[in-house]
């Protein structure tokens, strides 16, 4: 045996070696705080530890994505998009009817198909649906829709079209009660469900039990047509609760997954939730933000499609439960998440921002952002200190956008109590891009709910449109896929009644507007 032990001590060290993937393209953001004309401080007390959300939308029609940020104790800003392409990011505060105070986040969907966005402000008190007029201009229409805004702490929002459906169904998570003591308090608030009732909202169905929601995500998780509801609850404050995961079947009341159909008990601090075709299997994994415990969920067993989920990011080093630079070494808390590529490599990359929930001394007070690039073996490694958006504030939504149409995805990150920071995608790359916008006659103008699909040398990118996720705010708008070096590619979108489209070949390096026969 002494002499096999000398043998194989004696072979070069290489044989023993594990050969690591081709390091990613770091991106460059130069950040644009001080020029891009984008002044939005989301204030306010405990009542706003949560929320803080910002969404991309175009509100006029002109090809450029538009923010709208929340504000807290501040109204919410509406800021319209002047930036030429290609070039310095530019944006003007515009007074749009959205002005309004208490708002934690906000989304964009088209409810009445008329083709105009129509924004859902979520706030501490009465939610409210803001139809779309035109020209980033929009009204209260909660009496007109028979929406029933509530007077919850409204943190989390989602929505999807059900089958057969004229008008979406809108799922608004609600948190704790503002209403009882500071501390501690009593229980969580329902989460409500609106559904449809001809061309406005029926009387809205409480999701019981609920338990602090955070995060919501209609997602098709096991491709069957018919998505499902995903919530990330806050364990700070529910008795015995868990991670959530709903049946929304058409015509039916909403179910949780149990048990006997493989759910497994989860318990984090979850708050927010980003979902991307990672390991191109034509399922989507789940990236789920906590405080010192972020997970990657993916299906468990794709044979059987139990609602079974493993978590991967560790294996994946998708791993951000600790400040990844500087000195302070306090477990993190993770607030938006995002998957785009920034490098334009043909891989998502992962976003995620920071901040502690205000000045808990048992995690970190100094917590940079994350920026987590994917590697060829579907591993990451951290690049948010060389990429330059490594900020420590106290930081809660996020949207990752090609602001300026260039191809690159620039970013918006929002701070509690600081000013709102943005950046410039500046990275020098051969590799290439598309930008597809999908669009279908009414209902559901926007094709929430449909597959677009990607062919690449050796596999397919595939992304679900959604709207929710994210930390009280998202995107709505073209869907990015980078190609490396690939100059066209082949497409197809899945629409959401399950229509597939042909493949059809697209030039690189421009935005297309692929539209349902």
């Amino acid at each position: 045996m002494k002499y096999l032990a000398l043998a194989l001590a004696l072979l070069p060290f290489p044989a023993f070696a594990e050969t690591a993937p081709p390091a990613p393209l770091v991106p460059s953001f130069a950040e644009a705080t001080a020029t891009a004309g984008v002044n939005q401080i989301y204030a306010g007390d405990w009542e706003y530890m949560v929320g803080g959300g910002v969404s991309t939308f175009d509100c006029n029609a002109d090809a450029r994505p538009d923010l709208i940020i929340a504000g807290g104790t501040n109204p919410a800003k509406l800021f319209i998009n002047q930036s030429e392409a290609g070039g310095d990011l530019r944006f003007v505060e515009t007074e749009s009817g959205l002005e309004q105070t208490a708002v934690l986040g906000a989304y964009a969907l088209d409810i009445d198909s008329d083709g105009l966005p129509d924004i859902v402000l979520l706030r501490q008190g009465e939610n409210q649906v803001m139809r779309g007029l035109g020209n980033c201009k929009f009204e209260n229409a909660n009496k007109a829709w028979g929406f029933d805004g509530g007077t919850a702490w409204s943190a989390a929002f989602a929505a999807t079209w059900e089958r057969g459906q004229n008008w979406p169904t809108l799922a608004i998570g609600n948190y704790i009660d503002a209403t009882q003591d500071m501390f501690p308090w009593g229980s969580c608030t329902d989460n409500w469900l609106h559904r449809p009732d001809g061309q406005k909202f029926a009387a809205p169905t409480p999701l019981k039990p609920s338990f602090c929601a955070l995060s919501m995500l209609f997602s098709d998780w096991n491709r069957s047509g018919t998505p499902s509801l995903r919530i990330a609850n806050d364990r700070e404050y529910y008795k015995g609760g868990q991670e959530q995961l709903w049946h929304i079947d058409p015509g039916k009341p909403p179910a949780l997954y149990t048990e006997a159909e493989g759910w497994k008990r989860l318990r984090i601090w979850g708050m927010g939730i980003a979902s991307y075709d990672l390991d191109f299997d034509g399922y989507p994994e789940y990236f789920v933000t906590s405080m010192a415990d972020n997970k990657l969920q993916t299906m468990a067993n794709t044979e059987t499609k139990a609602a079974t989920f493993k978590d991967v990011a560790f294996a994946k080093h998708a791993i951000a439960q600790r400040p990844f630079t500087g000195t302070d070494l306090n477990p993190s808390t993770g607030w938006h998440a995002q998957f785009e590529d920034v490098n334009n490599d043909g891989l998502a990359d992962l976003f995620i921002a920071k901040g502690n929930v205000d000045a808990m001394p048992d995690f970190a007070l100094k917590d940079p952002n994350n920026l987590l690039l994917q590697r060829a073996d579907g591993t990451f490694e951290e690049a948010g200190d060389r990429a330059g958006v490594a900020a420590t504030g106290l930081s809660r939504g996020a949207a990752l956008a090609d602001l300026n149409a260039d191809g690159r995805m620039d970013l918006v990150v929002v701070n509690r109590r600081e000013p709102a920071q943005i950046w410039r995608n500046t990275t020098e790359s051969p590799n290439h891009w598309l930008a597809l916008t999908l669009a279908q006659t009414a209902p559901n103008t926007d094709a929430i709910g449909a597959w677009v699909e990607v062919k690449m040398q050796d596999h397919i990118q595939r992304r679900e449109i959604t709207v929710g996720g994210g930390q009280a705010g998202g995107n709505l708008g073209p869907a990015h896929f980078g190609l490396g070096d690939l100059t066209q590619a082949e497409v197809r979108v899945i629409w959401p009644d399950g229509t597939e489209g042909a493949w059809q070949t697209l030039q690189a390096d421009a935005a297309y507007r692929l539209q349902k026969p």
